[in-house]
């Protein structure tokens, strides 16, 4: 664990220095809360976040071969003939 001096600007700004910024993998963007306590202050990465958006997923699953129709793709599925093949498997 790293340790640094730094001083407090005019504006009440710090500057935190590369060396530790590496060592934690903080990058610009990165979001710290900053908890008061008795001694001082610490401060802590937010955890990223890592909600999904819709958007995110457009082009995820891919499908090889004709568009398939609505009827084909709201076609309920029977599973059935799966279980059983997979029942005189484990046998």
């Amino acid at each position: 664990m790293s340790m640094a001096t730094i001083t407090l600007s005019s504006k009440g700004q710090v500057v935190i220095p590369k060396e530790i910024r590496d060592e934690l993998h903080w990058v610009a963007g990165t979001q710290i809360s900053l908890a008061s306590n008795a001694s001082g202050v610490t401060l802590k990465a937010l955890p990223k976040k890592t909600g999904c958006r819709f958007a995110d997923l457009i082009g995820m699953l891919k499908h090889d071969g004709p568009p398939l129709s609505d009827e084909e793709l709201c076609k309920p599925v029977d599973y059935s003939a799966d279980c059983e093949a997979a029942e005189k498997n484990s046998r």
